[in-house]
């Protein structure tokens, strides 16, 4: 007579977390951040999209004028403004325990393309994640999303969304004086730009000390928390629920020029 077997059925999976991201400090923040808590399995970097195309498209969707005069914001202003606020940036990475320490060696990491590519779909594929993390990739595609049945993809964006999506939505709000609505949005990704079901938001309340160099930083802290603190252990329980909208249209917001953002710094503060 044989020992009985254990019933593996009675066995639960382990949960599998994957981050998508690209190479920088941005990929490594939210890596480290979450993975106090909740350790990933892999990270999957995707290379970066080449500058020439972005500025192509930007031509194609907004004209050469409104181009440029991101490119001059981007070259001109933005640098002077992280160069001032150097040190409130160091202050709120202790603050929130933000960290840019490498992945360790331990966690899988695997190099693609693209998130859309044949070797992601086939990398996710493989690892059959519950959850996966995208944090600040190109937008996946429907293939990309539908790789792994049943697995849930989650965004931080830097905004309230339907409100403020696109980019910089914390700036957004504030030159369009609807500081109630200058926060972060963690949701569920779908094919379309920050339309997914909202998982979870926050306001975000900006200091004099604070301008458009940091306003990123506050929102990544605040989202980062509600993915470590509320959104996570939810989702890898298999609870998906979302909560309703703000009211309010639903507007794609870009970068802003040079001159815009003068403009609104003169006329309303808003730094």
């Amino acid at each position: 007579m044989t020992d009985a077997q254990p019933n593996a059925a009675a066995t639960p999976k382990q949960k599998t977390l994957v981050l998508l991201t690209r190479p920088g400090d941005y990929g490594r923040i939210v890596h480290n951040f979450l993975a106090q808590r909740f350790p990933f399995n892999a990270v999957v970097y995707e290379a970066p999209g080449s500058s020439w195309e972005l500025a192509r498209r930007r031509v194609e969707r907004l004209g050469l004028w409104h181009t440029l005069g991101q490119i001059a914001f981007r070259a001109g202003v933005f640098p002077l403004l992280a160069l001032g606020a150097r040190a409130r940036i160091a202050e709120l990475m202790r603050e929130h325990g933000l960290a840019t320490a490498p992945v360790p060696k331990e966690v899988e990491t695997i190099h693609v393309p693209s998130v859309n590519s044949s070797a992601c779909l086939a990398a996710l594929e493989r690892l059959k994640p519950d959850v996966v993390i995208v944090a600040g990739t190109r937008i996946l595609s429907e293939q990309a999303l539908a790789a792994v049945p049943g697995a849930a993809f989650v965004n931080i964006h830097a905004g309230i969304t339907p409100l403020y999506r696109g980019v910089h939505g914390a700036y957004w709000a504030l030159a369009e004086n609807d500081a109630a609505h200058c926060g972060v949005t963690v949701h569920l990704v779908d094919k379309g730009i920050d339309t997914g079901g909202i998982l979870a938001q926050a306001q975000v309340v900006p200091t004099h000390r604070d301008n458009f160099a940091t306003y990123g930083l506050l929102q990544t802290a605040a989202g980062l928390a509600l993915l470590r603190d509320e959104v996570l252990a939810r989702l890898l329980a298999g609870d998906r629920s979302t909560r309703r909208a703000p009211a309010g249209a639903s507007r794609l917001w870009s970068h802003p020029t040079a001159w815009q953002y003068l403009r609104t710094r003169l006329a309303r503060g808003v730094r």
